[in-house]
């Protein structure tokens, strides 16, 4: 009888939705992990891959399909034209597309996401930030989540796209709800319901991409794209769409989270504020640490397997999906020593938060710069802020473990 053969079901020990895993997921985490390379999880009906090293080879050769059309139980692709705007953009989506036609836009985008870029655009989002602790004043209590980081992603992207303000409510549900419609971890309802509002929030980005080409601006994002466009025959209006919702997915949900995880974590460690918040590089490194210190993600990174063969010693079927879970390895201590201690000056060599290779996120730059701005404005009005209760995590975000409410103390 093999190790393996010995534990207990997974899925009976495994629940990335379940309380248990919000509350504490590092055992959750250690006990799939030393379960071996690819181990199937019935209750999400998926192969996870556990292990680091063949991640890294997964993301670098990229031999799985990364498009969820491929997934086994995906709806079925309709005629072009009878595609609505997010299967149109689920199916031709730049980051999910042909690795041929990903690459090609990587590289005719790569000015659009130049530090002179990122530079600009935080240069549009400070003083939005500004008036937001502003709206706040001073309060002795209040709640971090509902006053800040919940407008931080929308302010951000409609800031950095440059979506007049006349269509901020229409955009902001894509904003919040986008990355929900391609989860194949949740229900098939709540997926429908995140596409039909973005649906509907596309319809009002392609507006507001043909009022800019009637009259064009300058030093945003979609400004790029559109000269982009006019200079490349082989990319059009739906690679621009399809940008942007790469950079909601990385710069919304990611963001919201990472808001909330930054705050805890560095009050929760004071002593590190200073060295986390020294440059936009040495936070950019802290973040990392965030992200392993908290283990705050629930599924991974999905792939799916492209026609039937052997994978690290498994055979698997055309269409199966494959989660990729490098937080698994999060409190290894061969990989990081005394892992359940916060450093923000550990090193991350390589830096996979954002994926690695050629799938590596176009947007990290941009969400880590939006979360450091953040937070040094928060340690400039409230120097001697403090968390006022241990917060409460809730257990039903669709991809990762947030809280109800994060109540800070500003002693002002």
């Amino acid at each position: 009888m093999t190790a393996q053969q010995t534990l207990p079901r997974l899925d009976d020990v495994f629940n990335p939705h379940s309380k248990a895993y919000c509350d504490n997921p590092v055992p959750q985490c250690l006990d799939l992990e030393k379960r071996g390379r690819l181990v199937w999880y019935d209750a999400w009906q998926t192969w996870i891959m556990t292990q680091m090293p063949d991640i890294m080879t997964c993301w670098r050769e990229e031999y799985l399909e990364s498009s969820f059309q491929a997934w086994e139980f995906a709806p079925p692709t309709p005629p072009l034209e009878q595609m609505d705007n997010f299967e149109t953009a689920l199916i031709g989506h730049s980051m999910l597309s042909s690795p041929e036609h990903h690459r090609l836009v990587r590289r005719i985008t790569s000015p659009a996401f130049s530090r002179n870029v990122v530079d600009e655009i935080q240069r549009r989002i400070e003083p939005e930030v500004h008036r937001l602790f502003d709206k706040l004043g001073k309060p002795e209590v209040f709640d971090y989540k509902e006053t800040i980081a919940q407008h931080i992603p929308f302010i951000s992207i409609t800031k950095m796209v440059g979506v007049p303000e006349k269509y901020w409510d229409d955009f902001r549900p894509l904003v919040m709800n986008f990355t929900e419609g391609s989860n194949p971890t949740i229900p098939e309802e709540r997926r429908k319901r995140a596409r039909e509002t973005s649906n509907r929030a596309i319809d009002m980005l392609k507006e507001v991409i043909a009022e800019r080409r009637r009259s064009p601006q300058q030093n945003d994002f979609l400004s790029a794209l559109l000269k982009i466009e006019q200079e490349n025959e082989q990319f059009g209006e739906w690679d621009i769409i399809s940008l942007v919702l790469s950079l909601i997915g990385a710069g919304a949900d990611t963001t919201l989270v990472g808001q909330q995880w930054t705050v805890y974590s560095l009050l929760k460690h004071k002593d590190q504020v200073a060295t986390a918040l020294a440059t936009p590089e040495s936070f950019a490194n802290a973040f990392n640490e965030v992200f392993r210190w908290g283990i705050i993600s629930k599924m991974g990174f999905a792939r799916y397997v492209p026609r039937d063969m052997e994978l690290l010693g498994q055979p698997v079927r055309k269409g199966q999906m494959v989660l990729m879970m490098p937080h698994l390895a999060n409190y290894k201590p061969e990989l990081f020593p005394e892992p359940e201690k916060f450093d923000v000056t550990r090193v991350f060599d390589p830096d996979i938060l954002f994926g690695y290779g050629p799938r590596y996120c176009v947007g990290a730059a941009l969400a880590k710069r939006q979360l450091y701005l953040t937070m040094t404005e928060l340690m400039k009005r409230f120097p001697n802020v403090e968390l006022a209760e241990e917060p409460e995590r809730d257990e039903n975000d669709h991809n990762a473990i947030v809280f109800k409410k994060l109540m800070l103390r500003t002693n002002c």
